[in-house]
This record gives C-alpha cells, structure tokens and sequence, in this order.
C-alpha cells in the first residue's frame, strides 16, 4: 500500500491521526495533515483504509492496496 495526501484538500479535521497515529500526523501551525509513513506495514493497513474513508476531505489516496 502507497498513501499519498493533498495538503490544498485537507481541512485539519485530524480523523487520519485518531484512527491512524503511526502513520498521520498534523502540523502545529494549522492542522494540516502529514504523512509520517508513505508505505505502511501490512499490520496498519486496515487503520490506514479507514482514515482514507472518513477523512471528510478525500485528502487521502491508497494506491496498491489489497
């Protein structure tokens, strides 16, 4: 799997961070996303696929995945 964000979508809503911590994280400055592992564990996939459908944005893209 292969995440990818668009920082101009996000809206700082921080849904990827609560459901997937060790994968988003959010700037201080304004919230924005930031994407702390592009290529996550197979373990963290399922978190990952959850933060993309409820990020109310569609900042979040999954490509590759299984």
């Amino acid at each position: 799997m292969k995440i990818t964000v668009d920082e101009a979508k996000c809206c700082g809503a921080g849904q990827c961070v609560l459901l997937a911590p060790d994968v988003f994280d959010q700037r201080e400055e304004d919230g924005i996303v930031r994407l702390r592992d592009a290529e996550p564990p197979p373990g963290q996939h399922p978190a990952v696929r959850e933060a993309a459908t409820m990020c109310p944005a569609a900042a979040i893209t999954l490509t590759g995945t299984d």
